[in-house]
């Protein structure tokens, strides 16, 4: 199964950034794609759009901690900061307004997805290099 590439469609699609890499990689922690767009739905737009962290590392970080159920909440810590640590080093930062460049976050009103949304947006990449990132720290 290609997760990347499905985690890019649910994007596409409408889903929000979180959606998109919690749904994508669903299967892989043994849960199903409406339990994950359900879950991830409030994370979209850096939480309920205030730009905060990222929707799409809070979807990465939402999987690596359904795989990872054994680890106490300091091996948790240490080893989600890696993941968020490597999405920063590649993305420059994980908040959400850094990312995008956003300077206004009042509005709960999702941005209509044109292909102008798209070409000022780096959220397609960002979304695709937290699901590479994902994949890591979650394989077996």
């Amino acid at each position: 199964m290609d997760y990347v590439q499905r985690a890019k469609d649910y994007f596409t699609e409408g889903y929000n950034c979180a959606q998109a890499v919690a749904m994508a990689l669903a299967p892989a922690v043994n849960q199903t794609e409406d339990h994950m767009r359900a879950i991830a739905n409030p994370f979209g737009g850096g939480f309920t759009r205030l730009r905060e962290v990222c929707g799409a590392v809070s979807g990465m970080m939402m999987i690596i901690g359904l795989k990872h159920p054994e680890m106490t909440k300091q091996e948790m810590y240490e080893f989600g900061r890696k993941a968020i640590e490597e999405f920063k080093e590649i993305c420059g930062s994980y908040i959400c307004k850094d990312l995008i460049n956003a300077t206004d976050n009042k509005s709960t009103t999702p941005e209509t997805r044109t292909a102008s949304y798209y070409a000022k947006r780096p959220c397609l990449e960002i979304v695709e290099i937290a699901t590479k990132i994902t994949l890591k720290y979650i394989a077996d």
